[in-house]
């Protein structure tokens, strides 16, 4: 079994199904589950699980935030122009509006957040496997 699996599948929150709709932003598997999803409320919640070596692409959150409550397994966060920071369960991220990033999990582990996020997102390139496997776990 992979690192960290079975705390991050057995997590508080179920996976979900494998995101296919986003699966154009994210380099490697991931999985999604939406927890609240009330026209009337102006975020998203979401619970983004990562594969091994998963990541999305750059984006930017426009006209809003996004917040990630790390729920379980290891995983990385940068910002442009920022070094990458290491994460891991218990760690809460602060993303302000427009600031170009990504997220994902590290090579050897499983990983999972929560995602509070509001706002209009710009998908942006892939995060290189060069700059990826440059990161020391």
């Amino acid at each position: 079994m992979s690192n960290n699996q079975q705390g991050v599948t057995d997590g508080i929150f179920p996976i979900g199904a494998k995101n296919d709709a986003y699966a154009q932003y994210f380099v490697g598997q991931s999985y999604l589950n939406t927890l609240i999803n009330d026209p009337t409320v102006n975020v998203g919640v979401d619970n983004v699980t990562f594969e091994p070596g998963c990541r999305n692409n750059w984006h930017i959150h426009h006209d809003g935030f996004q917040l990630l409550l790390v729920t379980g397994g290891s995983g990385w966060y940068q910002e442009a122009g920022q070094p990458a920071r290491k994460l891991h369960a218990g760690d809460v991220v602060v993303t302000h509006d427009g600031v170009k990033h990504w997220h994902g999990a590290t090579k050897d582990s499983w990983f999972s957040h929560i995602a509070i996020t509001a706002g209009t997102p710009e998908w942006l390139a892939a995060v290189s496997d060069e700059d990826y496997d440059a990161l020391a776990d």
